[in-house]
């Protein structure tokens, strides 16, 4: 397992993330997403910190709280030393029926971190990120309340998620003028099938300094190697219940296409293929994955292991390459000669 600087700060966390979001699931949209109980979450947190991983992912919002609980009993169980593993949760989406259970203001910021806290068993939260873009309350009152809990310790570092890149320079310019903790992590979708992140986000992140955390890399399992044109979908697949998130099916199938040989001759699955695509990538800090199983868990770290070609990246990047759209054609076209490509 490798390790990475979260943002621009001394932290490190490992190149892969255990995700949460299969935890319980209590809730019925959850319950499409997984219902691992907890001994199941037990033996998954147990095989991923063997394999080197220090950095688990979860929310609020999942499964109604119960994956914050589970988590944080498992921790218990396992006997976890808190300095060994990096715990970032969310705040943002509505977890109660009142018109302030959700958003970013102030108020439900604060009940949020100590509810956070509170179900995990926790004293503190390592990363604590915005699960989105609130456009009813003022930024500057969002990053004040965040700012306040690193102050008070119950927080450690910030960061965001699903957000715009003029959003997430907002912010960062707000921190900046008020000497406010800012942003340092990114967490957004990005997959070898739909890499629109690398128009405005991607170059943001690089200039900015800022660590991308990557969810749903494998598309909601539609680059696990179960589906194509031409293969029945499996009767258990989540995506007949949940087709999320979005994609251009076309396109990701024409990506499969081209990971099967690359797969078969690391005699691998084509979704450790399209987990190590996404470890060579520059601007990744750390890849979520999330399991069902402890067999589907080791498949997935197995793609740390996964040295490609620069001929294996040329070719899955020519077939999931994105259209050039303005701007980019006519940046491509003034810089040429002038910047190193």
């Amino acid at each position: 397992m490798k390790y990475r600087q979260l943002g621009r700060t001394g932290l490190y966390v490992s190149e892969i993330c255990l995700g949460t979001m299969t935890f319980s699931g209590q809730g019925a949209q959850w319950q499409q997403i997984g219902h691992v109980d907890q001994t199941g979450v037990n033996a998954l947190l147990d095989c991923a910190l063997k394999t080197g991983v220090n950095f688990i992912d979860t929310a609020d919002v999942y499964s109604e709280g119960q994956s914050e609980v589970l988590l944080g009993q498992a921790l218990r169980d396992l006997k976890v030393k808190r300095d060994d593993v990096i715990v970032a949760t969310k705040v943002r989406s509505r977890v109660g029926p009142g018109p302030n259970a959700v958003g970013l203001s102030r108020g439900h910021i604060m009940d949020a971190v100590d509810a956070s806290l509170k179900r995990m068993e926790l004293d503190h939260i390592d990363l604590y990120q915005v699960h989105g873009a609130d456009l009813a309350t003022p930024i500057d009152e969002t990053l004040r309340a965040l700012d306040d809990l690193v102050t008070q310790g119950k927080v450690r570092y910030i960061g965001c998620s699903n957000m715009a890149a003029w959003q997430i320079m907002k912010a960062l310019g707000v921190s900046a003028k008020h000497d406010y903790a800012r942003f340092e992590t990114v967490q957004s979708y990005y997959t070898i099938a739909g890499r629109d992140l690398e128009r405005e986000i991607v170059p943001l992140i690089d200039d900015q300094n800022l660590g991308l955390m990557v969810w749903s890399p494998l598309a909601g399992g539609l680059l696990s190697g179960k589906f194509g044109r031409d293969v029945a979908t499996p009767n258990d697949a989540r995506r007949i219940t949940f087709d999320f998130p979005p994609v251009n099916k076309d396109h990701a199938f024409d990506v499969v296409d081209a990971m099967r040989p690359i797969a078969n001759a690391h005699g691998v699955s084509v979704a450790r293929i399209a987990l190590a695509w996404l470890l060579h990538q520059k601007a990744v800090m750390s890849v979520i994955v999330g399991a069902k199983t402890v067999e589907q868990l080791k498949d997935n770290l197995a793609a740390t292991e996964i040295k490609l070609s620069a001929d294996e990246l040329t070719a899955l990047d020519k077939a999931s390459a994105l259209p050039i759209e303005y701007p980019q054609w006519m940046l491509n076209r003034q810089h040429t000669g002038r910047v190193p490509a």
